[in-house]
């Protein structure tokens, strides 16, 4: 099963477990996000095209990082002693994909994460 869809303009093939690097939107580590602007499904047996989306059909997926990658443009004049440097940095959101849903499919519960147990108390010196 995958699915294509649209995210700031570009288009992105995705499976249930694959991590996408998508535009910033602001979010919280761990936080399930809800991708609806699905292009493409294909389960198999059946591919749906939509025209131009697939009606009813998400991608859901789970903030896991914030990568962020610096981009240096030097210019530089020979003989005429002028150099540039300019840096962008520009902030991404990297998704898990857990889940793609289809027309009428129903969001699945958040599974629980585990409690943190706390730790064991260090043994008493004799």
């Amino acid at each position: 099963m995958y699915a294509i869809f649209e995210d700031g303009s570009r288009q992105y093939r995705v499976e249930p477990g694959s991590t996408v690097k998508i535009d910033f939107r602001e979010a919280q580590l761990g936080q399930r996000l809800e991708l609806p602007k699905v292009l493409l499904l294909s389960t198999g047996a059946d591919t749906v095209i939509g025209r131009p989306l697939v009606e009813g059909a998400r991608v859901l997926a789970e903030v896991i990082d914030f990568p962020r990658v610096k981009t240096l443009t030097q210019r530089l004049r020979r003989r005429k002693a002028s150099r540039r440097l300019k840096g962008h940095t520009q902030p991404h959101v990297k998704v898990k994909i857990t889940h793609i849903l289809n027309a009428g499919e129903a969001t699945p519960a958040e599974e629980p994460k585990p409690a943190r147990s706390e730790a064991a108390p260090a043994p008493a010196a004799s």
